[in-house]
């Protein structure tokens, strides 16, 4: 699985609040006709109320939210497994051990542990959504269609 699309594609990262929440619901967008698309976390965790700002600004409403862990999936139903800490990367490939799914890293920074005002917190949490946009559009292709 190296280039293009897989038919179904996990996301992962350390408590599936900040960082595989977005890039399950940006990945969604660009690709959610073309592929199965969802997320986990090595531990569950509500959505984090800056990620679900940054996601609403560009028009992803994620009310409708619910955090997994690798715990409530079967690794074999995903072609692909992109995890975006270090912990996930471990814990994907842990999981994946049996089965012909490819994991991938993607280091993306945490944008939590920024401090500051609301505004450079926000900040942080806009550099890291775009940051998973830009991977994404380079990864798999800027789709035809309106796209972020």
């Amino acid at each position: 699985m190296k280039d293009g699309l897989p038919g179904s594609l996990l996301f992962a990262c350390t408590h599936n609040a900040v960082r595989s929440p977005m890039a399950e619901a940006l990945a969604r967008r660009l690709y959610g006709q073309a592929a199965y698309i969802e997320s986990v976390g090595v531990h569950r965790s509500d959505l984090d109320r800056f990620a679900a700002a940054v996601l609403d600004e560009i028009g992803i409403d994620s009310q409708a939210y619910r955090s997994k862990s690798f715990d409530d999936i079967e690794p074999s139903s995903f072609d692909l497994i992109v995890s975006l800490s270090p912990e996930a990367h471990h814990s994907a490939l842990e999981f994946t051990r049996s089965t012909a799914t490819d994991v991938e890293y993607w280091p993306i920074p945490d944008p939590s542990v920024v401090e500051g005002t609301r505004e450079t917190r926000l900040d942080a949490y806009r550099g890291v959504r775009d940051m998973i946009l830009t991977r994404l559009k380079v990864r798999f292709g800027v789709p035809s269609g309106p796209t972020l």
